[in-house]
């Protein structure tokens, strides 16, 4: 699945042509690596890192939606997995810094 399109699906962005915007800024990551093009597929078990103003999710997704649904439907398909630590670690386990506390 695109990569705009999954973001739409997800309700990461209101309009497909928000995230075609959003990616083209070129902050959004896929496993680590920069995403470059709106039409970069983007599959089950791929971690993406979204910037949202002054804080950063990092997701994994678990399963690729098939329509824009309603949001509970939405967040099935995928998991935080920063919530409610310091560091996030793809696939891993998440731990804060040493020396470094939580607001």
């Amino acid at each position: 699945m695109r990569i705009d399109r999954l973001l739409w699906f997800l309700r990461f962005s209101k309009s497909r042509s928000l995230a075609q915007k959003w990616i083209g800024e070129g902050h959004i990551r896929c496993n680590g690596l920069r995403v470059e093009k709106a039409g970069q597929p983007v599959l089950a078990g791929n971690v993406l890192t979204l910037p949202f103003g002054d804080r950063v999710r990092v997701i994994e997704i678990l399963s690729l939606p098939v329509r824009r649904g309603p949001a509970e439907e939405a967040r099935a398909c995928y998991r935080e997995l920063d919530a409610g630590a310091t560091i996030a670690i793809a696939g891993g386990k998440s731990e804060p810094i040493e020396g470094h506390f939580s607001p």
